[in-house]
C-alpha cells in the first residue's frame, strides 16, 4: 500500500511523542526514518520505528537531555550521546559541523554512546544541498555478527561507510556496509524463510552459504566481510578503519562493557570552497559523472547509474504518488498505534 509522505512523517512523530519524546526529537527521528524508506532502504526506515518505541518505553533509549561535550577544538568535537535518539544527535552534529566547516574548511563530530542512527543515506542531502561533502560512518560496539577475514568468531557489526558528494548535476549518495549484507536484511529474510541472493554469510564451520539461518544455528555462523570468501580482506580492512574512526577516536567501543543497541558515530563535513573552490570541485565531479553515465552498459537495457541515483528517483516518485511501504512495516506499527491511541494513516 502507498501512503502520503507527510502523513507518514506525522504518524511517526505522533507515535514518538505519545511514548514521551519531545517534539524536536520526535520530528528528527520520524523524518529520518521516512527518508530511509523514500530512498529505498526499507530495513532502515519505518521498519525501525517499532523497535525504537520499545527502546524508549523500556528506558534503553533516553528521552531527555543533551549530549555531553567531551572535547571541543575549532574543527573537531567529541560528544557523549548519553544514549539519546541517534537521528536527533546526528542532525545536531551536522549543523555544528557545517557551521565550523564554513569557517575552518572542515568540521568533525565524533559521538560515543549514541543510540541507533537509522539509514546513513538519509542525512546526505542535508549536506550536499549546501554544497558540502559529508563523510558519515558508524559501528555498534554492543554486538558482533561479522567475522574478520579468515576467522570464524564475530568481531564487527556491518560497520557502514557513507558519503554525500555534491555536484551541479545530482548528488552522489554512497551508503554501503563493510560486510556483504546487514543484520536487518538477514533477520528479515530469516523470518520470512527466504534465502539471500548470493553467499553472503558463512556457517559456523567456515562454509559460505545463502541461508541466513546459519546465523541462528549452532555453532553460529557470521556475516561475511565485503568481498566474501575470495576477497573479504578488503571489507575486513574497511571494518577496521571504521572501528578506528568511531570507537578509536571516541575512546569508547568494543573494549568497554556493552550497554545495549546503539552506535558510535564519525561525522565529518568538508567545504570544497576552502580548497580549490566549489566551482572547481563541481567541474571535476561533473566530468567524472558524465563519463560514468556515458559508459557503454554491459547490459543494453540497464544504463550505468550513479550511487544513490535509484534512491533519488524512488524518492521523487514517492513524494508525488505516495510511498510504497514494505508489506511488514505497517502491520508492525498498528499495535503501537492502538496502544498509544494514534490514528493510523489511510493508504492512498
Amino acid at each position: 500500500m502507498k501512503y502520503k509522505v507527510e502523513e507518514l512523517k506525522l504518524f511517526a512523530r505522533s507515535l514518538l511523542e505519545a511514548i514521551g519524546l519531545d517534539s524536536d526529537k520526535s520530528k528528527a527521528v520520524g523524518d529520518i526514518l521516512v527518508e530511509g524508506d523514500l530512498l529505498g532502504h526499507t530495513t532502515h526506515g519505518l521498519g525501525l520505528l517499532g523497535p525504537y518505541l520499545a527502546e524508549l518505553e523500556s528506558g534503553k533509549m533516553n528521552k531527555e537531555g543533551l549530549p555531553e561535550v567531551v572535547s571541543d577544538f575549532p574543527a573537531a568535537m567529541t560528544w557523549d550521546g548519553r544514549r539519546l535518539p541517534g537521528p536527533w544527535l546526528v542532525l545536531r552534529a551536522m549543523d555544528i559541523a557545517i557551521e565550523r566547516a564554513k569557517k575552518q574548511g572542515t568540521g568533525t563530530v565524533v559521538i560515543k554512546r549514541s543510540h541507533h542512527i537509522a539509514c546513513l543515506a538519509a542525512y546526505h542531502q542535508r549536506a550536499t544541498d549546501q554544497g558540502m561533502l559529508l563523510s558519515l560512518h558508524c559501528s555498534d560496539p554492543n554486538s558482533s555478527s561479522v567475522a574478520p577475514f579468515g576467522g570464524l568468531d564475530p568481531v564487527f557489526t556491518p560497520n557502514p561507510v557513507s558519503f554525500g558528494i555534491p555536484s551541479s548535476k545530482q548528488p552522489i549518495l554512497v551508503d554501503v556496509s563493510t560486510s556483504a549484507t546487514t543484520n536487518g536484511m538477514t533477520n528479515r529474510l530469516f523470518n520470512e524463510k527466504k534465502m539471500l541472493p548470493a553467499a553472503w554469510v558463512m556457517d559456523g564451520h567456515g562454509k559460505a552459504s545463502v541461508d541466513p539461518g546459519v546465523l541462528f544455528a549452532e555453532p553460529k555462523g557470521t556475516i561475511l566481510p565485503l568481498g566474501g570468501m575470495d576477497s573479504g580482506h578488503k571489507g575486513y580492512g574497511l571494518s577496521l578503519m571504521v572501528e578506528a574512526m568511531t570507537g578509536g577516536l571516541a575512546g569508547h567501543g568494543r573494549a568497554d562493557p556493552a550497554e545495549g543497541w546503539g552506535a558510535t558515530v564519525f561525522l565529518q563535513i568538508i567545504d570544497p570552497q576552502a580548497f580549490a573552490g566549489l566551482e572547481a570541485f563541481e567541474r571535476q565531479l561533473d566530468h567524472v559523472i558524465e563519463r560514468c553515465q556515458n559508459s557503454k552498459p554491459a547490459k543494453q537495457e540497464e544504463k550505468v547509474r550513479l550511487p544513490g541515483e535509484r534512491g533519488l528517483q524512488h524518492q521523487a516518485t514517492s513524494e508525488l504518488q505516495g510511498l510504497q511501504l514494505y508489506p511488514s512495516i505497517m502491520p508492525s506499527l498498528t499495535p503501537w498505534a492502538e496502544k498509544l491511541r494514534v490514528e493510523v494513516p489511510q493508504a492512498v
